[in-house]
């Protein structure tokens, strides 16, 4: 063979070996796919999904959906390429998921944090909104505190100079109202009867008025919930698994038969907070039979401009309009649209 022809064939060689390696190289992006979709009131992987011990439960005719995004980490260029012409997935910088200062495994760890802070606040909401109100309990009375001989371990502190107490965050924000020194009004129940007692603050180093107690809370549901879905990250189920809690203890059926697909998160106050992953979030909705797609206020705009045709939206900013566009949608009507506002 001649010089020539040989230094073709190397080069055209070269040249393939080079595409493959380009091909192959990891890109510093991330893709986004949908995820699968878990009906909070059914069971995975054998296990009831939320659990009820020591109460009745109910059950419901149709489906209460969380949904997910999976996240392909390592992407090379033939994946970018395919995840580009996929209209359902979407190519984003890796950073975006992964910031630079954080390894993956730190990212996992923070995910499976805020995944679990998310149940405590859902099961925190569907109980206050089933009747059992969040209550602020004293653990401990320091020694040589302002509260000292006067409040005890056990007492739920309801309100302070007539302002109602509703969590730990109140309170202190009510002591902390007045200067140290100033003596205030306090009303709690011991052992089930109401008192008052007049306690005043004690500044501490900080110079910040203190009762010198250490607070707890607690809500005195007669049954327990817990949830049993492990293998999920993040904070976005917060309020499926609370109108999952709720359908399970009402006698009504939340659903209507019908299957309801959403996401948010959910803080203990019941509000409704945007998540990331809306339009692979709808997808997978409306691949699992949703009728349906609760979205959080926050994501409406997005979620119009990624509108899956036959899946109706509708707007929630908190878990009580989400009660509304359930029992609006399951009774024939039109559940409140999205705004792009």
């Amino acid at each position: 063979m001649r010089r020539r022809g040989v230094t073709v064939i190397l080069g055209a060689l070269i040249t393939a070996l080079l595409a493959v390696g380009v091909m192959a190289a990891p890109l510093p992006y991330v893709v986004l796919k949908p995820g699968p979709t878990v009906n909070t009131l059914g069971s995975d992987n054998g296990a009831e999904v939320i659990q009820v011990t020591e109460a009745k439960t109910t059950t419901s005719s149709g489906q209460l959906r969380l949904t997910t995004v999976n996240v392909q980490s390592q992407v090379e260029l033939v994946w970018a390429i395919s995840s580009w012409l996929n209209s359902s997935d979407a190519v984003v910088p890796r950073e975006l998921i992964y910031p630079p200062d954080r390894t993956e495994k730190q990212v996992e760890q923070q995910n499976a944090e805020e995944w679990t802070a998310s149940q405590d606040s859902a099961i925190t909401v569907a109980l206050t909104k089933l009747g059992y109100p969040v209550q602020t309990v004293v653990e401990k009375v320091s020694d040589g505190s302002a509260a000292t001989g006067i409040l005890e371990a056990g007492d739920v502190i309801t309100a302070v100079d007539g302002a109602k107490v509703t969590d730990p965050g109140k309170l202190t924000e009510l002591v902390r109202a007045k200067p140290a020194g100033t003596t205030l009004t306090v009303a709690y129940t011991r052992a089930g009867k109401a008192a008052t007692a007049k306690v005043t603050t004690k500044a501490a180093e900080d110079n910040v008025p203190r009762l010198g107690i250490e607070i707890d809370t607690k809500q005195n549901a007669p049954f327990k919930v817990s949830i049993d879905l492990d293998k999920i990250g993040g904070p976005s189920a917060g309020l499926m698994f609370t109108l999952g809690i709720m359908d399970k203890l009402e006698p009504a059926d939340l659903t209507g038969g019908k299957i309801i697909a959403g996401t948010g998160t959910i803080d203990n106050d019941g509000n409704v907070g945007p998540i990331g992953g809306i339009p692979q979030k709808l997808v997978g909705a409306k691949k699992a039979g949703a009728q349906i797609f609760l979205v959080p206020k926050g994501n409406c705009a997005e979620a119009l401009r990624n509108a899956v045709d036959g899946l109706p939206m509708a707007e929630v900013a908190t878990v009580d309009d989400a009660l509304t566009a359930l029992k609006t949608f399951t009774g024939g009507g039109t559940a409140k649209p999205c705004s792009a506002e």
